[in-house]
């Protein structure tokens, strides 16, 4: 009867033992999903109201579009955007919804702004000119347009880069004409490392990359999009925050 007394309370303990340090296993992964939330949410924080500093960038201003919904440009005025390129035009039909009210409304309130045009590598050049020349006016007080080049999941095509430069310089010779000033021109890392347009084509160069500066084209670049995650009291979601180069100037 001892024996079996002894060997049951050896097998509860065993048993005790294994739930005790379960327990605490448990414990530890707890403690550490709460302090990756926190770290998560910490961060996100940080990134929705990181911008460079204005001792080295003294010029800095948004990318709006109509995701942002109704934009209050007195706030977006008050936050410190000196600036603003607006979505205008996507390929050969698309229109931004709010670009003709977002383009008075920032000017009313004092915000100096430009367009932004899609490319389509779906599209001939001179439709997508024709699209952009249709709904952007042509105004002394302007920003330069600005091409926004990147891959869409809505366009497979992709020319050879030689039909593509050819085809890019067509697009902004008719723009240019319309707005009476040269463009600038905006690829995506991905973009610019597959066709090289910064060493194709002469133009003001755009750059984007999250926190650091972009290193990615053949120039150094005027304007960098330095944060994409920012939010702003004055629009819905988020916007991209640009910086001006120090000493450059966009006119």
């Amino acid at each position: 009867m001892k024996l079996r007394a002894i060997g049951g309370e050896q097998k509860a303990g065993r048993s005790n033992g294994w739930r005790g340090a379960a327990a605490r296993f448990l414990r530890r992964i707890g403690a550490a999903a709460v302090l990756l939330l926190l770290a998560t949410g910490l961060a996100l924080w940080w990134a929705a109201r990181w911008t460079p500093d204005r001792a080295i960038y003294p010029v800095q201003g948004v990318t709006i579009d109509a995701d942002n919904g109704e934009v209050h440009w007195g706030s977006i005025k008050a936050a410190g955007a000196d600036f603003a390129y607006i979505a205008a035009t996507d390929g050969t039909a698309g229109v931004d919804a709010r670009f003709a009210r977002n383009l008075s409304r920032a000017r009313d309130a004092g915000v100096q702004a430009g367009p932004i045009h899609r490319y389509s590598l779906c599209h001939l050049a001179t439709d997508q000119a024709a699209n952009f020349i249709r709904h952007v006016p042509r105004r002394a007080d302007m920003l330069p347009a600005a091409v926004w080049l990147d891959y869409d999941d809505r366009c497979p095509d992709r020319p050879t880069r030689a039909l593509l430069l050819s085809e890019l310089a067509t697009f902004l010779a008719q723009i240019e004409t319309h707005m009476g000033k040269q463009s600038l021109i905006a690829p995506g890392p991905a973009f610019e490392a597959d066709y090289r347009v910064t060493r194709g084509i002469a133009r003001t160069t755009w750059l984007r990359r999250d926190f650091f500066e972009p290193d990615y084209g053949a120039h150094p670049w005027a304007m960098w999009q330095a944060n994409d995650y920012v939010r702003l009291s004055g629009a819905d979601g988020t916007v991209g925050w640009n910086v001006l180069r120090a000493g450059g100037e966009m006119r």
